[in-house]
């Protein structure tokens, strides 16, 4: 059974910058000064935590038109999109979601490729999919300029999702994402390779963080500072389209898994799947594919993605991972497009996808992960 979640957004600073910046009010560190009686009632915080993240959530146009004929009244609808997934998501502790494209005004303009601005609507989908948290720093963070960034953390803010990676001001990028899931709290940390060849907004090099080993670990031990008891890193990184690790992933993991602080490295960006490995007794998950999107490459790898679980074990005040699992994903392209649960569509025998192809991703998927002697479970 999953712990009831509690999230909080890491410091008062940002919950100001949040205010100042949205008129929303973000959640801030519980009161530190609560009297006994209040203390001897809060319940016990749980041995074990289940972690869920997924890959990226880019929004070609074919998912706007996906959307749009699910809605109903006129309303763009992306939930029916992942209902196949949400069994899983909703049962973890805390599930993560990696938005790559920064969002528009609701009503638009929209884009696609190059320059992204998805809809809006994607982000109540998340909400009701199960998603606490989205990572938002990727090649695509500043597509849509400040504007851009401002405009996707207030909107994922109003449906109640938490954010990490980019930043509307510096005091919040001085911050950090804290989630509470039942008294434990976990860290999110989100860091991109690079912005596809844009500079930094106004030259503010706070508004997203760029894959630094020596910047992570910092980071890392301030959110362990801050009181969070498991520390999560999101890499937007590799190569696109690759299954095969580039260099700075074989040389940027193993120095973050090597931090005593850093407890789990969740990789996006190639939109396939790359191997998960186990470093020092701890995770990488290299790279998930897409959770959603349509590259219309409906037989290749591009139509594959990855759900990974891990679960964590408390022994005293150290946490660490007692088992990872994980569980192929397939985009339809036909429309409505779907993103299914391979094994759950192979159960179930009436899939809208053929059998071969649910077969091929899951052999496929199974292959990749596996391929650097990992040892997973298949959910």
């Amino acid at each position: 059974m999953a712990v009831r979640r509690r999230a909080v957004l890491g410091g008062m600073l940002a919950g100001a910058a949040a205010v100042a910046t949205s008129g929303c009010i973000a959640d801030t560190y519980a009161d530190t000064t609560t009297d006994h009686a209040t203390k001897s009632a809060e319940p016990k915080r749980p041995d074990r935590i289940t972690v869920v993240a997924t890959g990226d959530v880019l929004l070609h146009e074919r998912l706007w038109t996906t959307a749009k004929r699910d809605g109903k009244g006129g309303q763009w609808d992306f939930a029916p999109l992942m209902s196949s997934v949400k069994p899983l998501v909703q049962r973890a502790d805390l599930a993560i979601a990696h938005l790559e494209n920064p969002l528009a005004p609701l009503g638009g303009p929209y884009h696609g490729y190059p320059l992204f601005q998805g809809p809006p609507q994607i982000a109540t989908a998340l909400k009701q999919t199960g998603y606490d948290v989205c990572t938002t720093a990727s090649n695509h963070s500043f597509d849509g300029g400040t504007a851009g960034v401002d405009r996707t953390l207030n909107t994922l803010e109003k449906v109640g999702l938490k954010h990490a990676g980019t930043a509307r001001s510096r005091a919040e990028a001085e911050q950090t994402t804290i989630v509470d899931v039942g008294g434990v709290k976990i860290a999110s940390l989100s860091f991109t390779f690079g912005f596809n060849g844009l500079p930094y907004p106004n030259g503010q090099t706070w508004r997203a963080g760029k894959i630094d080993p020596k910047t992570i670990i910092r980071k890392a031990q301030e959110a362990k500072d801050r009181g969070a008891d498991l520390v999560l890193v999101s890499c937007h990184w590799g190569t696109e389209y690759s299954s095969k690790l580039n260099d700075q992933q074989r040389e940027v993991a193993p120095q973050l898994l090597a931090d005593s602080n850093i407890d789990l490295v969740i990789g996006h960006h190639a939109h396939v799947v790359q191997p998960m490995e186990q470093i020092n007794g701890k995770w990488v998950a290299y790279g998930l594919g897409n959770l959603v999107a349509a590259h219309r490459e409906p037989e290749t790898t591009k139509a594959e993605g990855l759900l990974v679980r891990f679960t964590f074990k408390r022994d005293g005040d150290r946490w660490s991972t007692e088992q990872a699992e994980f569980a192929p994903l397939l985009m339809t392209d036909v429309l409505p497009v779907r993103v299914l649960d391979v094994r759950r569509e192979l159960a179930s025998g009436e899939s809208v996808a053929k059998k071969s192809r649910l077969e091929l991703a899951q052999r496929r998927t199974t292959e990749t992960v596996t391929a650097l002697g990992a040892t997973p479970k298949m959910l």
